[in-house]
């Protein structure tokens, strides 16, 4: 089986948080699996470019990995070399796997894909939710998905990283077929020892920082709280936007009980274990990978509703849930506090959880079946 994946960011762009964490090991462990796999991507690294040979194969980590250059920058990546490349080579792929949604990436190799006649599934990661379309550009997104962006969508196949956002994108559109399979997500191979509790609540929000994720609402929640606290905020992102946090915990009186560390990466399950309790309430969050890295760790987790992981955490009592309001946050935080039985339970069984239910063997063959029964839907 011959997958092509396509994705505007490819590691080691760890700027881009999850998904792009995501795309990386999907195509490690389809290659492991034996598929052939190949990754078309361009140099995005934010502001920057990544420093790569474009247009060459490269292998990463066994993945054989093109990147091309783009010509414009965030969100658009419009990328002549990488369309023409596609158009050229389309059809020596038996399936087409495209992620995230409003990007020139992700659209126009859609559009390649059906007008070349292969099988194209996508990813959307969260792009295609009733809240993209009112987030950032929304005029923009209406005009593109009229025009363009649903007669694509709804002659493609659809990937979805949770039952949540399986049943959003239902309501927007009307795929040939939606298939549910969760992320793949680096988790603990092993266990790691915990620092035990102390007098004073340690939080931990652990992500890209942007508006979705919701730092705003947890920061307002600060001055609400009873109980002693320290929040570690892990991530980086626009540096407009994180000063307009910290001038938030400012005003708040909360900066002595916050530590801004920016992005962890290898280091990154060292502050999981540090800490009791990841908070995560975003506005909107297809799937949520910080939730499962974190409960692997041990730590457990208070995420909003609107988190895709959200019935997850629930079913399997590894954290509690909020609404996307200080007052909620707050409450929260405060009953869990006199918890500590609670979080010491969740530390204890929340790792062998996470390895049974995210187990790499068990993944890879969902993935490959959805594009085998892909594949035969098409030559039916």
């Amino acid at each position: 089986m011959k997958i092509l994946q396509i994705n505007a960011s490819y590691k080691p762009a760890y700027i881009y948080g999850g998904p792009t964490m995501s795309v990386a090991k999907l195509s490690e462990q389809l290659t492991k699996a034996n598929c052939t796999v190949t990754v078309f991507t361009t140099t995005a690294n934010g502001n920057t470019e990544l420093t790569v040979s474009p247009g060459i194969e490269t292998p990463v980590d066994g993945v054989s990995v093109t990147y091309f250059k783009r010509i414009t920058k965030d969100h658009s990546h419009l990328s002549p070399g990488l369309l023409i490349s596609l158009w050229k080579n389309a059809r020596t792929f038996d399936v087409i796997h495209i992620h995230a949604w409003w990007n020139l990436v992700s659209v126009l190799s859609a559009w390649i894909g059906l007008i070349r006649k292969v099988p194209v599934v996508i990813s959307p990661r969260g792009t295609l939710s009733a809240y993209s379309f009112t987030n950032k550009n929304n005029l923009i997104k209406k005009i593109i998905h009229n025009l363009l962006g649903k007669r694509l969508l709804n002659g493609s196949f659809l990937h979805a990283t949770s039952l949540a956002e399986q049943q959003a994108l239902a309501e927007i559109i009307k795929p040939r077929a939606i298939f549910d399979i969760p992320n793949f997500v680096k988790i603990i191979s092993s266990s790691r020892k915990r620092k035990s509790g102390g007098p004073i609540l340690k939080l931990l929000f652990l992500s890209r920082i942007e508006e979705k994720k919701g730092l705003d609402i947890l920061l307002h929640a600060l001055p609400l709280l009873n109980i002693p606290y320290h929040l570690t905020i892990a991530g980086d992102g626009d540096e407009n936007y994180i000063n307009v946090l910290k001038n938030i915990a400012h005003y708040n009186l909360s900066d002595d009980n916050i530590s801004w560390i920016g992005f962890q990466n290898d280091s990154k399950f060292d502050v999981f274990t540090d800490h009791d309790l990841l908070v995560l309430p975003s506005y909107n969050e297809n799937f949520g990978n910080v939730v499962i890295e974190s409960l692997s760790a041990g730590t457990a987790v208070l995420i909003s509703g609107q988190v895709g992981l959200a019935d997850y955490v629930v079913n399997n009592q590894l954290g509690w849930l909020c609404q996307t309001t200080p007052q909620s946050v707050s409450n929260a935080i405060n009953d869990i506090a006199i918890q500590p039985d609670k979080l010491a339970d969740i530390s204890l069984k929340a790792p062998a959880i996470i390895h049974r239910d995210f187990d790499d063997d068990q993944l890879v063959k969902k993935y490959i079946n959805m594009y085998q029964q892909i594949i035969n839907h098409v030559r039916l």
